[in-house]
């Protein structure tokens, strides 16, 4: 079964429901689920916020943690899932903030980095992986997978 199933699955068997902010994603991480047969059944809303602010407006994503931090942090993750979660009243939140390439990265932020945060019920982890520079499709796909299978992870 694939892993957006398995989460869809999950979600139902706990009365979640679920709300993505994407911004290097794209959408990608929503557009998954929604291929998923009941996805209605844990998903009202998502937010592609690509723009700082955007995320600033829809996700209530502060301008000094983008400021401080940096818009590619798990500061700025940690913000856009509780932004998300809040925004929809859902149980989960999820936020994806990276360098997909080919281009933007810098040493410290090197194509292929991204930061996610994932808030379950009020409680907020974050992550950040380097795929590489593997290409900008790819990376987004890479991401997708990553929050995928740390969500049911996290879900238990």
């Amino acid at each position: 079964m694939a892993l957006e199933e398995q989460l869809v699955e999950k979600l139902i068997e706990k009365g979640y429901r679920i709300a993505f902010a994407e911004s290097c994603t794209g959408g990608l991480c929503c557009g998954n689920l929604v291929n998923v047969t009941n996805a209605s059944k844990v998903l009202d809303m998502s937010f592609v916020t690509y723009a700082n602010e955007a995320k600033i407006k829809l996700l209530c994503v502060k301008a000094d943690t983008i400021l401080s931090h940096g818009v590619v942090s798990e500061e700025v993750a940690y913000e856009m899932a509780l932004g998300a979660a809040n925004a929809a009243e859902s149980e989960v939140g999820v936020g994806v903030t990276g360098v997909a390439g080919p281009g933007g990265g810098t040493e410290k932020k090197p194509v292929g980095m991204v930061c996610f945060g994932f808030c379950i019920n009020g409680e907020v982890v974050t992550f950040t992986e380097k795929f590489g520079e593997i290409g900008r499709n790819q990376v987004r796909k890479s991401s997708v997978e990553f929050v995928f299978k740390k969500l049911l992870e996290l879900l238990g």
